[in-house]
């Protein structure tokens, strides 16, 4: 088959139209083979001098990508996780919006990108957003950027892909790091069915019921109808900070119950990344135990019932073990922690005073 004529300098490049014949001509070895005598010498592939010292994904006969908007992912901790793609489109762009222009100026310095930078961040996102569209309009090619991960996930970028959307714009999606999704598959947790919940309440009411929101819609679908319609488990994923985590986790062991299955990946792809698995009141303990807690983190909770009530083998958790755990996890008053109890099974204190009063396990 005739191979097409290539295309000019000046055609515009579709980004969803990969230049595999060019990429592999810049890349391919220049094979210069040698005879001595009558006898072919063995072939030592030697790259272009452009090749070895241009950075990846700039080329001199480059084309020009085609105008729109370009949501770009970035590295969440580590630089080998930038794309080849996400380079070339940030150094083809005509500018990119950043989230903090000081935090993506360390990685565009990196690879030697000097695309001119404009803020766009939580503050400025409605009105930077209908300057950019402007510039979309007339045929600009834009690119938007956090500070680390997906644009638009937890972070600005939904507001100005829905507004170009609108005015006819093109969204080009340029996939990359994610932390929600790396820590869902190595969570352990299913990962077939999940739901992607942002940042937790700061405040503490609030976060409450968030989880008691979950809690309720969890024992709801644990019903025969439930099961014979999907029994696909679902999880649930949260980012955290620092700060908030322990009291986080406390409200999941009060709200779920403490046996209750649960994945914390902290500074994913960092030096120090960790994930910590098991349930609730483990995962507090051990929290609990360090004199400090840094990097940001994702939270995943189970939506399947805990394992101590799922096997038949093991007797379900008691009101009174479920006050002990929380008195021992949490160091709070044997009120409180009936209190809280109570609330998590939606019965009255005093029912929950009596049912603790009946246990024999319960010390009076």
């Amino acid at each position: 088959m005739e191979r097409p004529a290539a295309p000019t300098p000046d055609d515009p490049i579709h980004p969803l139209e990969k230049d595999f014949s060019t990429e592999e001509d810049f890349l391919q070895p220049v094979v210069e083979p040698r005879f001595e005598g009558d006898r072919l010498q063995p072939i030592h592939p030697t790259y272009p001098a452009a090749a070895a010292s241009a950075p990846f994904g700039t080329r001199s006969h480059d084309r020009p990508l085609a105008p729109g908007l370009y949501l770009v992912a970035t590295p969440i901790g580590n630089l080998e996780d930038i794309t080849l793609r996400a380079l070339r489109v940030l150094r083809s762009v005509d500018r990119i919006a950043c989230e903090d222009t000081r935090q993506t100026s360390k990685l565009l310095g990196h690879f030697g990108i000097r695309t001119p930078t404009v803020s766009y961040h939580a503050h400025n996102e409605n009105s930077r957003a209908s300057e950019l569209i402007d510039a979309l309009k007339a045929g600009g090619r834009i690119a938007v950027v956090s500070d680390a991960g997906m644009p638009g996930i937890a972070d600005p970028g939904a507001t100005i892909a829905a507004e170009a959307i609108a005015a006819g714009v093109t969204v080009f999606p340029i996939p990359g790091a994610n932390a929600a999704l790396s820590a869902l598959i190595a969570s352990g947790l299913n990962a077939e069915r999940f739901t992607f919940h942002g940042f937790l309440p700061s405040k503490e009411g609030q976060r409450r019921s968030t989880l008691e929101a979950l809690a309720q819609a969890r024992a709801a679908h644990s019903s025969p109808l439930r099961h014979a319609i999907d029994a696909t488990p679902t999880t649930h994923i949260f980012y955290e900070t620092p700060h908030r985590i322990l009291d986080a986790l406390a409200d999941i062991v009060a709200t779920f119950g403490p046996h209750h299955r649960i994945a914390l990946a902290r500074e994913l792809t960092k030096l120090h990344e960790e994930f910590l698995r098991g349930t609730a009141a483990d995962l507090l303990a051990s929290l609990r135990a360090r004199p400090s807690i840094r990097g940001e983190m994702v939270l995943l909770i189970d939506d399947a019932p805990a394992i101590a009530a799922s096997d038949p083998n093991t007797k379900p958790i008691t009101l009174a073990e479920e006050v002990a755990t929380l008195i021992r996890t949490e160091s709070l008053s044997e009120k409180d922690a009936l209190k809280r109890v109570a609330k998590s099974r939606s019965i009255s204190k005093s029912e929950a005073y009596r049912e603790l009063q009946r246990s024999p396990s319960h010390k009076r």
